[in-house]
């Protein structure tokens, strides 16, 4: 062993085989070492931008050159943890240049103006999203029927006797009703809003209620209401020039993710998409492990 070692042809294999080695890492960097970095006089000035917003003064010579310095380090380290593939598994990064793209496409697909025709159809096809709500004035008392009990009914068939001998006037409905958070009287509201305060089945019966009489008893949330319905405003498409901005708003936003769907099938046809079968009892079991 020790003759074979003291062999010069062994050490000339040697020798070649570190060579070959060296030359052929050394080659490697030279083939993916990183483009030139060019600091050009819009960076500078997106720098000296950047640092005046934040101290409401233009750096000196020493601050941008330092600057210049850390711009460099940015761009050196990025390019290295590219080319090492530090970005493929950190999901932050995948997050953002996702979304990087996404802003990339919003800007080339942007769709046209929209024409006034455009925008009547558009209305017409999503008349759901900008229909006006009915609107309804009218007055409530409120009985609570923890208070009343077992003459909750009794109660509100004498004070709907006597509501509607009166109508509306002459009558103080603070002093006929429980105490209650709401105003007794509203004016204009709309469906929507009513459904707020007192919720959705309660909204949906004011629809029902005959205009021009006090009815009842009325359920909500909070419990039993008499009702007086003075005037109902039925709901109604309305014109465009009344919604024009936001009409145009959904039109825009609408073609938007109809352009970026667009080109994620475009590009999604360059790829051939495996999804394994999931196995629910693994699942479960990894599930359990995470926790």
């Amino acid at each position: 062993m020790k003759k074979l070692i003291r062999e010069p042809f062994l050490h000339f294999l040697l020798l070649g085989a570190a060579i070959f080695l060296a030359n052929h890492f050394l080659s490697a960097r030279v083939d993916n070492q990183p483009a030139k970095i060019v600091i050009t006089q819009g960076d500078i000035t997106s720098i000296v931008i950047g640092f005046s917003r934040t101290w409401q003064r233009p750096p000196t010579r020493e601050e941008l050159d330092g600057l210049i310095r850390d711009r460099v380090r940015e761009e050196v380290y990025y390019r290295e943890a590219v080319a090492m593939g530090l970005d493929r598994d950190d999901l932050i990064v995948r997050r953002r240049l996702q979304q990087k793209l996404q802003f990339v496409t919003d800007d080339v697909g942007a769709p046209a103006k929209p024409t006034d025709m455009e925008l009547s159809e558009y209305l017409k096809t999503h008349a759901d999203a900008f229909q006006v709500d009915k609107r309804f004035t009218f007055d409530q008392v409120y009985l609570d029927p923890a208070k009343h009990g077992e003459r909750l009914t009794q109660d509100v068939d004498n004070l709907l006797t006597q509501l509607r001998q009166h109508g509306t006037s002459d009558l103080d409905l603070t002093s006929l009703s429980d105490a209650f958070l709401l105003e007794h009287r509203f004016q204009g509201a709309p469906t929507t809003e009513i459904a707020k305060q007192f919720g959705d089945k309660f909204a949906a019966k004011m629809a029902e209620l005959p205009v021009g009489q006090w009815v009842g008893p009325v359920q909500s949330g909070y419990g039993t209401h008499l009702i007086f319905v003075e005037q109902r405003v039925g709901g109604r498409l309305p014109d465009l020039p009344e919604v024009h901005e936001a009409v145009k708003r959904d039109w825009t936003n609408a073609r938007r993710l109809e352009s970026n769907e667009k080109f994620f099938n475009s590009l999604l046809k360059h790829y051939q998409v495996v999804v394994e079968k999931v196995d629910p009892t693994k699942a479960d079991q990894k599930v359990a492990d995470a926790k």
